[in-house]
């Protein structure tokens, strides 16, 4: 409900004067609602949460970057993309407690590094392709500590895939105690470092 002393709302283009219904879909991308330079954020994560998202932010202000490791073909790898007889409806926690997050696993990706094979859950990406998320041993230490995302854009007829870490990221987790980012899927624990892609922020 509008507070008509309030500052002006705008929904897709359009003010808002009275009550806004959103439908709105659990784990699925917000709604935004525009007052000034503010975007306000209505989501479903189990509950229901509002987000603000604001440029005058101190913590947009005091923001130094994102560190990283110098990128290496080392961290190219080739893998082997496995999809299921269905896609798997996954559920998994997230960073904030009680929390979960529903996706769909149309597969797995299998690579091997330093001689031994590792399989990991993949979900649905961007425009056809696959998102892992993961941790491995620098988790904690050098990147952000619960997980990391890599995108897979590409999936040859074959099944191969590349998975290329150097382009890890790390998720709004990474930069705000009022995300609630997932957690990786069980398995999706790389015993090995990956010294590669994105660090946990200054």
């Amino acid at each position: 409900m509008v507070d008509p002393q309030g500052a002006d709302l705008v929904y897709e283009g359009k003010p808002v004067t009275g009550v806004q219904r959103f439908e709105l879909v659990n784990s699925g991308p917000g709604t935004r609602v525009i007052a000034g330079d503010v975007e306000i954020e209505i989501a479903r994560r189990s509950g229901y949460l509002i987000r603000v998202h604001d440029p005058k932010a101190k913590a947009l202000q005091d923001f130094r970057g994102v560190p990283s490791y110098e990128p290496s073909p080392e961290w190219v790898l080739r893998g082997r993309y496995e999809p299921f007889d269905e896609p798997r409806p996954t559920t998994v926690g997230a960073v904030v407690e009680g929390l979960s997050h529903v996706y769909t696993a149309p597969g797995v990706v299998r690579v091997e590094y330093d001689g031994k094979e590792h399989t990991l859950t993949a979900f649905n990406g961007k425009a056809g392709g696959l998102t892992i998320l993961f941790t491995d041993a620098t988790s904690g230490v050098t990147t952000y500590a619960v997980n990391r995302e890599v995108s897979i854009p590409d999936i040859a007829e074959d099944g191969t895939v590349v998975i290329d870490f150097t382009r890890a990221l790390n998720l709004p987790c990474a930069f705000t105690e009022f995300a609630t980012c997932p957690l990786p899927p069980a398995g999706n624990n790389l015993p090995f470092a990956v010294e590669a892609g994105e660090k946990i922020p200054y």
